[in-house]
């Protein structure tokens, strides 16, 4: 069981963040992921995928932290919780920077970090940063394959149409040998492609069992066309704000999900330690019990 932070401001201050992490942990929670957008704006033609509206619902004064620094941050304040990013929004970033963070961040936490990435969906941010939208599913791929350069080899280089690395040095190197593991988000079919192709995992986003379990047999048979099985990929997945129930994971674990996050809203840290503590006995005995 994983929880989604609710990392927005002006919530999560200092002493949230330190007593969601420790009270996540106390709980039995094993995972704990945030989201990235470094900016929002208030008119946009791009259509969120997660509401009906195509609308994402912050109020304008509120935003989310940098998810590199706000993953460090929890890592002095855990000690076993691992640490995910979902996503991280890969092509409106440099490689070599983000290489640097996510190998930093891992080292940090003593190999606790699972990097999820995403190609973005909000187009007008991607302007904001001067990144192209357009390729930004080509350039995705390109540029893990620079950071897995970087994390593995002592002289890194990388020469590819969209990206060229000369040989360079990067250290310290993750943790964990190669980098840490790749989850992709996603729902459509060259999200999970993707997913098959190179993914270590995926983590999908607003589902209950239902379509968990059709998304899940999509990839199967996407992983057998690239000769690999699900049981070489982990299947993490946030229900988002469906109504999920400890009654329902036994058919997620049915249609093949390793791992169902749920997103742990709470508004101050005393309401942190109580919502956590509560969800940890509903749901963390409940998934142990299966």
């Amino acid at each position: 069981m994983g929880l989604f932070l609710p990392d927005v401001s002006p919530i999560a201050t200092p002493e949230f963040l330190s007593a969601y992490g420790e009270a996540a942990e106390n709980a039995g929670f094993s995972s704990l992921w945030v989201g990235e957008h470094v900016v929002f704006l208030d008119e946009y033609a791009s259509k969120y995928p997660y509401s009906d509206d195509g609308r994402l619902g912050l109020p304008p004064d509120s935003g989310l932290l940098e998810p590199f620094a706000t993953l460090s941050f929890l890592a002095a304040a855990t000690s076993t919780i691992r640490l995910g990013t979902a996503v991280c929004l890969v092509p409106q970033r440099n490689p070599v920077y983000t290489a640097k963070s996510v190998s930093t961040l891992d080292w940090l936490s003593g190999g606790r970090l699972d990097f999820g990435v995403g190609i973005g969906w909000l187009r007008e941010e991607f302007e904001v940063l001067h990144e192209p939208f357009e390729q930004r599913a080509a350039r995705t791929r390109e540029y893990l394959e620079v950071m897995r350069a970087l994390w593995r080899d002592d002289e890194s280089s990388y020469d590819g149409d969209l990206y060229k690395l000369p040989p360079s040095r990067m250290f310290p190197k993750p943790v964990q040998e190669g980098g840490p593991p790749i989850y992709f988000g996603g729902e459509t079919d060259p999200a999970l492609r993707r997913v098959a192709e190179c993914g270590d995992g995926w983590h999908g986003f607003n589902h209950l069992p239902e379509s968990a379990a059709s998304h899940v047999a999509r990839l199967e048979a996407m992983l057998t066309d690239a000769g690999r099985k699900l049981a070489d990929i982990d299947v993490t997945v946030c229900p988002y704000l469906q109504p999920v129930e400890p009654s329902h994971l036994s058919a997620y674990r049915d249609a093949g999900v390793d791992q169902v996050v749920l997103t742990g809203f709470a508004f101050d840290p005393d309401n942190a330690r109580r919502v956590l503590g509560e969800l940890g006995d509903a749901y963390v005995g409940a998934a142990s019990a299966l």
